[in-house]
């Protein structure tokens, strides 16, 4: 079974070189969809405060920022070293 998985890959190296832009992509997207949901629960809860306390005016503290930031920029980073490796398994 193994030997007939290494002469798959070795026949086709395109399909192992989509698997690894599959492997990048799937945990940059998932990244993404996760910080988007949290940074829309954040926004949600100061929309519930500035309703509780109207005079007070909530704001998102600088750590979440730079983490949401972060998050953002290495999930795209991930897409588009997905898509790219994905352009070079066509020219294979």
């Amino acid at each position: 079974m193994s030997l007939h998985l290494m002469t798959l890959f070795t026949a086709h190296p395109a399909k192992l070189i989509n698997l690894l832009a599959l492997a990048l992509a799937f945990p940059g997207s998932w990244l993404l969809h996760a910080t988007r949901r949290r940074e829309q629960r954040a926004m949600a809860s100061i929309a519930a405060q500035r309703q509780a306390l109207p005079d007070a005016e909530p704001i998102l503290d600088w750590a979440t920022l730079r983490m949401n930031r972060f998050f953002y920029r290495f999930g795209f980073a991930c897409l588009g070293l997905a898509l790219l490796i994905s352009w070079i398994s066509t020219r294979f």
